[in-house]
């Protein structure tokens, strides 16, 4: 199928633009999990910032609690788990994409997060998580003085 969608670019487009195509499919994620040499970045995350929080939504569908791992140190939040494989006896698989194995995800924030008060919910098969900054990492108002009262 994937041969059908992808063409070679016509003569004319210079390498860098093909060798962007050629990256662009060889990362499409067709098995497996965790982006080891396939470039697929499992599990997928959104991020965004809310006040002094930011929010972090991780797909993992099918894991429980006890297989995902989660920690923050300093400006990092690593995500780590694995899908275990079903093996089935009998069965004749037509199609098989849901991946399975061990992911790890890294992210670096661009202040030190609070590990304290960072709170994890998973629901629905996506894990959200709170992590507020650090006290020292948020703005704080100085008050100016006066150098020679008079």
């Amino acid at each position: 199928m994937l041969a059908r969608m992808y063409r070679p670019l016509p003569a004319g487009f210079g390498p860098e633009v093909s060798s962007l195509f050629d990256e662009f499919f060889r990362g499409a994620p067709l098995g497996g999990l965790a982006g080891e040499g396939n470039g697929a970045s499992i599990p997928a995350l959104n991020i965004w910032e809310q006040d002094q929080t930011y929010v972090v939504e991780a797909e993992l569908p099918g894991l429980k609690l006890e297989e995902i791992e989660i920690s923050v140190a300093g400006n990092e939040l690593s995500l780590k788990g694995e899908r275990k494989a079903e093996a089935k006896e009998g069965l004749t698989y037509h199609r098989r994409e849901r991946g399975a194995g061990a992911f790890s995800r890294v992210v670096r924030f661009p202040v030190d997060l609070d590990a304290e008060r960072a709170e994890a919910r998973l629901e629905n098969g996506v894990l959200t998580l709170s992590l507020p900054k650090h006290q020292a990492s948020q703005p704080r108002r100085i008050q100016i003085r006066a150098a020679n009262p008079e």
